[in-house]
């Protein structure tokens, strides 16, 4: 894909099985590293990373994704990366469009690409009614707020050129953006700060059966946590 090094991240969390599932069907010859965040699970979650053979780096106890995110991010900063891809270890995301979330960076010159699954060619199958109405109440948030089109703020499935981390107004080491802040601060600061930005099709497949747990969000406290970014950044309560 590029002479640049490129790095997946992929974040897990008492995935388990799932994280076996997702890790088998990365593309063998993909043109970008694998690293896995293993989150502090409690399950096989490690068992199946180990038997992958990709890289790891296990936090001893649950940190929240947006640690995850950090130790990843930098992970490839130390090691000389030039972009990352993002990626959730619960098997819902596709990894062969992993390539399709780092071309605008290598081949556009783009900074930062949010995979949205409700752009044409995108899938959102099984979508919870609740968890579709929250995304568009988010997307639109965004809309509004940054001047940016946003379809899909939401979607952890993303790619950041490494460069915009040395831009002081972009502060991700922050602990209170340790669990679902991050995601939010950080869209919200790209999108604020000028940096080319732009969407991309994906799929996010939902389990079929309604009694599976799809997510570790918890409601109220954690949609709180993805919301509240915005509030602290715009009336300077944070940076």
């Amino acid at each position: 894909m590029s002479d640049k090094k490129l790095l997946a991240i992929v974040v897990s969390y008492n995935t388990d099985t799932n994280t076996k599932i997702l890790l088998s069907r990365f593309p063998k010859h993909n043109g970008f590293d694998i690293l896995v965040i293993n989150d502090g699970s409690v399950d096989r979650t490690q068992e199946y990373v180990d038997l992958s053979g990709f890289k790891t780096i296990a936090h001893p106890r649950n940190k929240g994704v947006g640690a995850a995110i950090k130790t990843g991010i930098k992970y490839a900063i130390e090691n000389g990366y030039y972009a990352v891809a993002v990626i959730a270890g619960n098997n819902k995301d596709n990894p062969d469009e992993i390539s399709k979330i780092f071309r605008p960076i290598i081949e556009q010159d783009y900074d930062y690409v949010q995979g949205s699954r409700f752009l044409a060619g995108g899938r959102w199958d099984n979508l919870p009614f609740f968890r579709y109405s929250m995304i568009k109440i988010h997307a639109f948030l965004f809309t509004v707020l940054t001047g940016k089109k946003c379809t899909d703020a939401l979607n952890g499935f993303r790619s950041y050129r490494l460069s915009i981390f040395n831009d002081p107004s972009i502060n991700i080491w922050q602990d209170w953006l340790d669990r679902y802040e991050f995601e939010t601060y950080l869209h919200y600061r790209a999108l604020k700060g000028g940096y080319r930005f732009k969407e991309v099709p994906v799929c996010k497949l939902y389990p079929k059966n309604k009694n599976v747990k799809y997510s570790h969000i918890r409601p109220i406290v954690d949609w709180w946590s993805i919301l509240k970014p915005l509030p602290y950044l715009m009336i300077g309560f944070r940076r």
